[in-house]
């Protein structure tokens, strides 16, 4: 087992995804099994500043302290009390309630991924995979690591390390032990070629349906930009220089004014040298909601001169052809 070579490709995938700051500090959540104490160990020996977290979900009795005292003794984590839960869903919430003050750890895999993948196609007919960052900071350094080569790792390394039975009357356990092997049969290349579902960059249209928070403006091309508001998406006209005259849905414009543009209402927009908003433009004159985002707004730089049908400039004209 080629030890560095595995470090330097966590370190690669560390830097490629800014995980972490170089040599900065994480606290990694441990089980005490092989991927877990892997990690730990290659975040130490590439010069982070490492913790260790163990939550002690109490489900297996006796095995469950054993495990706590293992992570306790040989990985110095600190244990902290994570019974409560009964779903997976439950108890991964738990997991992730401790320590959000600060950069945390989980040893996922390659191996992991491509469980993940299998179980996301099945339950909600997506690839989407294991995000190497979480929106709450959670990183996850071993990605581009196997199963099998964490355990590899920890035998060239001497890491003890424990083995936990339970894992087998998961989800992600009944996926390894019947479904994988089948794919292999099928295919030998099956587990890294659902790896390249997981790795595929998800398109920037994708990723803009995907956000919430904010606001966020993408250029489709032919004319089109998609706009998110939060929770609200719609498509609308790139914009448009007014030289001569232009179409815009309805509406033809002329001006004899150089230097403006057409283009769609966007949130905040107020009338040039005024204080009005134009949602106020808007509600006065009864414009519907499903109407304003594709009103059109004829602008000089940032500033609205003039709404056509609603508020004219000298120079510029508009009227609406189904009118």
């Amino acid at each position: 087992m080629d030890t560095a070579g595995l470090r330097a490709r966590v370190e690669e995938h560390i830097r490629r995804h800014a995980l972490v700051e170089p040599g900065g500090d994480v606290t990694v959540l441990v089980s005490g099994g092989a991927d877990s104490t892997c990690l730990w160990h290659v975040l130490g020996a590439l010069g982070y500043g490492v913790a260790a977290l163990h939550v002690d979900h109490g489900l297996r009795g006796d095995e469950s302290a054993r495990d706590a005292l293992f992570c306790a003794e040989r990985l110095g984590a600190h244990v902290v009390d994570g019974r409560g839960g009964r779903t997976e869903d439950e108890l991964r919430e738990i997991r992730y309630s401790f320590a959000t003050d600060r950069v945390r750890a989980t040893a996922h895999t390659a191996s992991d991924q491509v469980e993940t993948v299998l179980y996301r196609i099945a339950a909600s007919g997506t690839t989407k995979g294991i995000k190497a960052k979480r929106e709450d900071g959670v990183v996850r350094p071993l990605l581009g690591v196997w199963r099998d080569e964490t355990d590899a790792y920890c035998q060239a390394e001497r890491l003890d390390f424990r083995v936990d039975a339970s894992n087998a009357g998961t989800k992600r356990g009944l996926i390894r032990s019947s479904l994988l092997p089948l794919l292999r049969e099928l295919h030998p290349a099956a587990e890294r070629n659902l790896l390249r579902l997981a790795e595929e960059r998800p398109s920037r249209l994708a990723q803009l349906l995907d956000a919430r928070a904010g606001s966020k403006r993408l250029d489709l091309g032919n004319g089109l930009t998609a706009v998110r508001e939060y929770d609200r998406v719609w498509l609308e006209q790139t914009p448009v220089a007014l030289e001569g005259s232009v179409e815009w849905g309805p509406w033809r414009i002329e001006a004899d004014v150089p230097g403006l543009k057409v283009r769609a209402w966007r949130a905040g927009d107020r009338l040039a040298g005024r204080s009005k908003k134009i949602q106020d433009v808007f509600v006065d004159a009864k414009v519907p909601r499903s109407e304003r985002e594709s009103w059109p707004l004829v602008v000089r730089g940032n500033e609205v001169v003039a709404v056509p049908g609603i508020v004219d400039v000298e120079g510029v004209r508009a009227r609406r052809e189904s009118d």
